[in-house]
């Protein structure tokens, strides 16, 4: 059975696995904050439909309470242990079923066994209080094993932590012209993706999202990441195929393994 793989703009994805709908991150907004949606419609209501949503990390454009509601009563949503303390939002959400996890757990979800694996990027829910919580990433394990790697920077550890894997979305970019540390841009994605060694990726976390105002600041940093990673990844991970999506375009993939 194929595995099929839908990129709705920055880090939301849809992940169609073992008879089993996954959605990563979900963000549906025209604008948050300073942010304004500036590529791709907002995602349409079959986007809102899931078994099961994992959330990486507490940033407000990775746990987005409202994009949270919109999903049906009983679906599954794994968050970040320490989510619901840090973000009370999330306590009114009771028509979810809400697990809280840490890296090393397993949660096994229709026909999908997720692994929770760490990420390298500060988790809290900025700028309030000094609660932490562990940035995450999952491997989702059904026909294929699919490493959703939330926010992260590249670590030494990171091909160990994550195991084999056979498709990998990574972040490429970002939601401004400044990256700092804990994350990943098209040159550290492509030497994650050298580690790794999946036989697919998809770019995502790129072009979607940009500070009102700031159009003629580095634009390229919005434009060029996913087809910066495409050349790069050519060089650094031959082997593995590239998949560039754009918004609401899905990839049906064949894992043999």
């Amino acid at each position: 059975m194929p595995v099929e793989i839908t990129w709705w703009g920055h880090a939301t994805c849809a992940l169609e696995d073992a008879n089993t709908r996954v959605v990563t991150d979900p963000l549906f907004a025209r604008r948050l904050a300073h942010l304004r949606r500036r590529r791709g419609a907002v995602p349409p209501a079959e986007a809102r439909r899931a078994d099961v949503v994992l959330v990486s990390h507490l940033h407000a454009d990775h746990l987005h309470v409202p994009s949270l509601e919109c999903f049906g009563p009983g679906t599954r949503l794994l968050v970040p242990r320490g989510a619901p303390r840090a973000v009370p939002g999330l306590r009114r959400l009771r028509h979810l079923r809400i697990t809280e996890v840490v890296p090393g757990d397993e949660v096994r979800t229709g026909g999908l066994l997720v692994r929770v694996v760490p990420a390298l990027h500060d988790g809290r829910r900025l700028p309030v209080g000094p609660r932490r919580s562990p940035a995450l990433g999952y491997v989702v394990q059904g026909e294929a094993r699919t490493y959703f790697a939330g926010d992260t920077g590249l670590f030494d550890a990171m091909a160990e932590q994550v195991g084999p894997v056979d498709v990998a979305l990574l972040p490429v970019g970002g939601w401004g012209p400044y990256l700092g540390e804990g994350h990943l841009d098209a040159g550290r994605a492509a030497r994650a993706l050298a580690r790794l060694a999946p036989r697919v990726a998809v770019p995502v976390h790129y072009g979607t999202y940009w500070p009102i105002g700031m159009d003629a600041v580095r634009p390229h940093e919005f434009h060029a990441p996913g087809d910066e990673f495409v050349r790069l990844a050519a060089a650094a991970a031959p082997g593995v195929a590239v998949h560039r999506l754009g918004h609401g375009e899905s990839v049906r993939l064949e894992v043999a393994r």
